[in-house]
C-alpha cells in the first residue's frame, strides 16, 4: 500500500465512520465507491473490501446497543443464521458478473438507499413534531390545572417501559423455535402494556426467505444492508425500533462475515488498506455519535442523501455508456 492510497484511505474512512456513528447506518454504501474511484481497487475487490468496514461497524456499534439493552441476541442469531446461504449465494453470483453490471446494479442500490433515508428522515420529523406538540399540550392543561410536582411530571411522562426479561440460550432448540420463542416473548411483553403489537404472528417462510434476500444483498453488493434489515426484524419479528436497529447490527456481523469468509481465499484483498479504512471508520463512528446530538437528525439524513444521489448519479452515467 503507498503512502498517496494510505493518505487518502483516512479521510474515506473517517467519512463512512462519521456517517454511520451520525445515522446510525447507511454509510457503508459509500466504502464501494470510495475503494473503486479514489483507491485504485476493482469493483470485485471493492464489494468484498466493504464487508471488512461494514463488520467492524457492526462490532462498533453492536457493543453501545448491546450496554443499552437493545439487543435480542438468541433472535438475531437465528435470524442470521437463517441469511448465511443467501450470503453465500450472493459472494459467489457477485464473482461471477461483469464489473460494468455490478457497478451500474449499484448506483441503482444506491438510489434506493437515498431513497428510504429521506423516507425515514420525513417519517422521524413528523414523529418529533408529533411529540412536541403533545408535550406542549400536556404542559398547557397541566398549568391550567395547577402547580405540576415533581411526582405529577413524571406521571405525565406516561408509563414506563417494563423491562424485557432476559432471553434464555437453548442450545437443545432449532433456529425457527429461537427465532419463534424470541419473538412471542417481545409480543407478550408488548402485549401486556397495550401496544397493539399483540396481534403479530411470526411466519417460518417469511422469516427465512427475508433472512435469505438480506443475505444475498449483504452478499453481492458488499454493504450490511440495515435499510432493509431494521424493517424486515420489525415487520417480520415485530421487534420495537430501537430493538430492531440494535438487533440489526448482530444480523449485520454475521452476514458480513459469512460472505467475506467465502471471499477470503480469493487472494483479492488488500488487508493494510482495509484494516487503515475499517480503523479510520471506527474512529469516524465515535465522532458521528457526538455530531448526531448537535445537529437535526432530518438534516443529517437529508445532506446525506444528496450526497448519495449525486454519486449514484455518477456512477451510472460512467458505468452505464461502457454497459
Amino acid at each position: 500500500m503507498s503512502v498517496l492510497i494510505a493518505v487518502t484511505a483516512l479521510p474515506c474512512g473517517l467519512l463512512i465512520g462519521l456517517l454511520l456513528g451520525a445515522l446510525g447506518g447507511g454509510g457503508s454504501v459509500l466504502a464501494v465507491p470510495a475503494l473503486v474511484y479514489l483507491l485504485g481497487q476493482s469493483p470485485h475487490a471493492a464489494t468484498a473490501g466493504a464487508l471488512v468496514v461494514v463488520a467492524v461497524g457492526a462490532v462498533s456499534g453492536l457493543v453501545c446497543h448491546a450496554r443499552a439493552g437493545r439487543v435480542r441476541w438468541v433472535a438475531g442469531a437465528a435470524f442470521g443464521a437463517l441469511g448465511t446461504a443467501g450470503s453465500f449465494t450472493g459472494s459467489r453470483w457477485s464473482a461471477s458478473v461483469n464489473p460494468g453490471v455490478l457497478m451500474a446494479a449499484f448506483s441503482g442500490l444506491m438510489l434506493v438507499v437515498a431513497v428510504g433515508m429521506v423516507m425515514r428522515g420525513n417519517r422521524d420529523g413528523r414523529r418529533a413534531a408529533a411529540e412536541e406538540t403533545g408535550a406542549v399540550a400536556a404542559a398547557g392543561t397541566a398549568t391550567a390545572a395547577g402547580p405540576v410536582g415533581p411526582a405529577e411530571l413524571e406521571r405525565s411522562k406516561g408509563p414506563e417501559r417494563s423491562k424485557r426479561p432476559r432471553e434464555r440460550a437453548t442450545w437443545a432448540v432449532s433456529l425457527w423455535d429461537a427465532v419463534r420463542t424470541s419473538s412471542g416473548r417481545r409480543t407478550a411483553a408488548c402485549a401486556s402494556r397495550g401496544s397493539g403489537a399483540g396481534s403479530h404472528r411470526t411466519r417460518p417462510l417469511r422469516t427465512v426467505v427475508t433472512a435469505s434476500a438480506v443475505g444475498l444483498l449483504t452478499g453481492f453488493f458488499g454493504v450490511g444492508g440495515g435499510f432493509v434489515v431494521v424493517p424486515a426484524l420489525t415487520l417480520v419479528l415485530g421487534l420495537e425500533m430501537p430493538v430492531a436497529v440494535g438487533t440489526s447490527l448482530l444480523v449485520i456481523l454475521i452476514n458480513s462475515g459469512a460472505a467475506l469468509a467465502t471471499r477470503a481465499g480469493t487472494g483479492s484483498l488488500d488487508w493494510p488498506l482495509l484494516a487503515t479504512l475499517a480503523a479510520c471508520a471506527a474512529a469516524g463512528s465515535g465522532l458521528g455519535n457526538r455530531l448526531a446530538g448537535q445537529l437535526r437528525p432530518q438534516t443529517l439524513t437529508t445532506s446525506f442523501a444528496a450526497l448519495v444521489t449525486v454519486l449514484a448519479l455518477a456512477m451510472a452515467a460512467t458505468t452505464l455508456p461502457s454497459l
